[in-house]
């Protein structure tokens, strides 16, 4: 077994800001997860001076949550809490402001606002003044995204596509109509001819997210109407979180050409189809052409270099597997020949940014349940050389500097909530510039977690002695005595396709549930991201099957402790981890209770009525076309269910929907197991309201607690 710490926060807090330790810090409460500001979205200025970022405040009496621009200064002494002019506050309007871009010349922050109802691009001068409405379309504008001379700014709006290729004051007329009278119409009735009529926790009808282009004259006020350069049918950026990693556009430095992530064509097929296609689209002549469609994998995150003679992009190359490894592609755009800069590397490439002297790729990768930064080397033929800056915790986010010597990005850890950072290339460790949270964070006792390998179930064709090497992270409760036994929380992620890292969470918050008094335990079993893409793909085709024999032996460890008392075992997962919970049900009998949000009960049901289809077939197969289909299937155990479970499933969660709930409460009510569900009419796939939160919050806890506490 290999193990290590992560340090308390509050020594972090004592060194970094420079006050003294609370004299006895108390355990988390539910109300600091509400009181802790939201940190991120760092944005470097053209000058490199300041890093413009967001703030979010949730607003509990009002059940809602509220985001604010803020400026500091990139000197770190200037930052700190222990006086000085910043950070500043940027905006204060009682509604969203975020999504910060800089213009080039560093006068104006474009942003996006709902200060005026819907969504729409605000501008605000850094040197002074009231922020102004630049655009004011009936469908709403978000993420904007400057030009190059900062003439121009390219913005998302959802527009009915049939009016979208007339003039724009005739289409925003028509938009308008037609979602007037879906609005006020007495008949809510929807008649849908395809797949994927809605999406996540939304109705689509028959929208499609189109990019605009509007010029900006130097006053910082319009020069004339949005020009919609992405019209027809199809979407102009990604619809599913799984192929975004940001801003999923960009200009060409001349500011020529625009490119752009789009869904598969044709249409009808998005919903079982991972075909993304990076689009460029020529600014003067409208001409659109797909440069990608030679691979029938999903592409997308186009980036020109800052010379613009190459296009850097991620790609898959497995069609239909979302979980597939993310490369890094370099394309010539004289030439057409392309080269993959990752091709030996075993990381998956989130978001990556450009070094301005173009010899130089940051990249967001995760490895071994933490999220370092990267660097890749774009010099030379073939596979790139790829060095780890440093590993901290999880780190988003990444906004390079304009002299390429220093990057900014927003870093958390399991129990230190995000703040903005600033890593200086060649230093051993980022430095702080942000310390929002940090007066309330002296006064809690927030314990790090500790990072444990434990053998698993042996990898498929694998010749290997023993199990394949299984992370999991412990996180013991504050005040922690070895000479006591205490209660065990036992997670599972959802994904499967995902992990627990070290990071900090607004909803399923480690720090949080382990003030309850509990041990935490996070195992990342077979399917997990981050460990090399052999072991993500492990999962598929198998959720009940070698994941579950890794969190067994996980399981196995933990029991073998001195402090766990083994007669006090519970379990909680959300999405795959409510899945897991389900299968627990009839393959253990080893918890006292199981909590089950959101989980998948009965495969054949879920396939006909997720949206997604495409994870689905992947990860389990067609109903018809696959004999083992529902092998895995945890209905289909019902007959040996036994634990007491609480189970939490909402209304508008369109990815596994609410039938999995409902039948899984139906089954344990007439089994006679003791059993409550929680339904949230207004929720989607997670929890995000917070009077809806807190209730959640309350209501696990009180479970928990009638059968795990003494």
């Amino acid at each position: 077994m290999k193990s290590f710490a992560v340090p308390a926060l509050a020594l972090f807090v004592a060194v970094h800001v420079g006050w003294p330790l609370a004299a006895q810090p108390r355990p988390m409460q539910l109300e600091d997860l509400f009181r802790l500001k939201r940190v991120g979205d760092p944005q470097i200025s053209p000058d490199g001076k300041k890093v413009a970022y967001v703030v979010t405040e949730v607003l509990k009496d009002e059940n809602r949550t509220n985001s604010d621009l803020w400026l500091t200064s990139t000197d770190r002494a200037a930052s700190s809490a222990a006086g000085g002019a910043w950070p500043r506050r940027l905006t204060n309007s009682p509604k969203h402001d975020r999504h910060p871009r800089w213009s080039p010349d560093g006068r104006w922050l474009a942003f996006e606002s709902t200060r005026d109802g819907n969504s729409q691009i605000w501008l605000l001068a850094v040197d002074g003044g009231e922020a102004r409405q630049l655009t004011s379309l009936s469908t709403g504008a978000a993420q904007p995204v400057w030009s190059p001379d900062g003439k121009r700014l390219a913005f998302v709006s959802a527009v009915y596509p049939q009016f979208s290729d007339k003039p724009f004051a005739e289409s925003d007329k028509l938009n308008k109509e037609a979602q007037d009278k879906r609005d006020h119409s007495k008949v809510k009735a929807r008649l849908m001819d395809k797949l994927l009529y809605r999406h996540w926790d939304e109705w689509v009808d028959d929208k499609r997210q189109h990019l605009f282009v509007l010029a900006v004259n130097a006053e910082g006020t319009p020069a004339g109407d949005p020009r919609d350069v992405t019209p027809g049918e199809n979407d102009a950026v990604p619809t599913s979180s799984t192929f975004s990693a940001g801003d999923d556009y960009a200009f060409s430095p001349d500011g020529g050409e625009l490119a752009y992530t789009a869904p598969p064509l044709p249409v009808r097929e998005q919903a079982w189809s991972t075909n993304h296609d990076i689009w460029t689209v020529n600014l003067a002549t409208g001409e659109r052409r797909n440069i990608t469609e030679q691979n029938h994998a999903a592409d997308g995150y186009p980036r020109y270099s800052p010379d613009g003679k190459q296009l850097a992009y991620r790609a898959q190359s497995r069609s239909g597997f979302e979980a597939d490894k993310w490369e890094l592609w370099l394309l010539d755009r004289a030439s057409g020949q392309r080269r993959n800069l990752t091709a030996n590397w075993p990381q998956s490439v989130d978001a990556f940014a450009w070094a301005p002297d173009g010899r130089t790729i940051f990249v967001e990768a995760a490895e071994q349940a933490r999220g370092p930064l990267w660097s890749v080397a774009v010099t030379g033929g073939g596979p790139a050389e790829v060095k780890r800056l440093f590993v901290d915790g999880v780190s988003h986010d990444v906004s390079v500097a304009p002299d390429g010597r220093w990057v900014a990005f927003s870093q958390q850890h399991m129990n230190r909530p995000p703040e903005i950072s600033r890593y200086v290339l060649g230093d051993s460790a980022p430095q702080a510039l942000t310390f929002t949270n940090a007066e309330l964070l002296r006064q809690i006792e927030l314990p790090g977690p500790e990072s444990v390998t434990v053998p698993g179930a042996r990898s498929t064709g694998s010749g290997q002695a023993g199990g394949a090497p299984i992370q999991m992270w412990i996180l013991k409760p504050p005040g922690f005595s070895a000479g006591r036994k205490y209660p065990l929380v036992f997670w599972v992620h959802g994904g499967p396709q995902g992990a627990w890292a070290d990071s900090w969470s607004t909803r399923w918050n480690a720090e949080m549930w382990a003030a309850q008094g509990y041990v935490l335990a996070l195992p990342n079993p077979r399917g997990s991201t981050g460990f090399g893409q052999k072991f993500t793909d492990e999962i598929s085709r198998d959720w009940g099957g070698k994941a579950f024999d890794d969190l067994m032996a996980c399981l196995a460890y933990l029991e073998s402790q001195p402090y766990i008392d083994r007669t006090r075992m519970a379990a909680a997962g959300a999405s795959y981890g409510g899945y897991m919970m389900n299968w627990f049900q009839g393959h253990t009998d080893k918890f006292k209770t199981i909590v089950t949000h959101c989980g998948v009960y009965d495969f054949t049901s879920m396939y006909g009525t997720t949206e997604e289809t495409w994870f689905a077939e992947w990860d389990v197969g067609i109903p018809w076309d696959t004999p083992d289909f529902e092998k895995y299937s945890p209905h289909r155990y019902a007959r040996n269910f036994k634990t007491p479970n609480l189970i939490i499933h909402n209304e508008l969660d369109f990815r596994v929907p609410l039938n999995q709930g409902l039948s899984l409460f139906t089954t344990l009510q007439r089994k006679g197991i003791p059993s409550k569900l929680l339904y949230f009419p207004d929720e989607g796939h997670w929890v995000l309201k917070p009077q809806n939160s807190e209730l959640w919050h309350q209501t696990v806890f009180e479970w928990l607690a009638s059968y795990l506490k003494q």
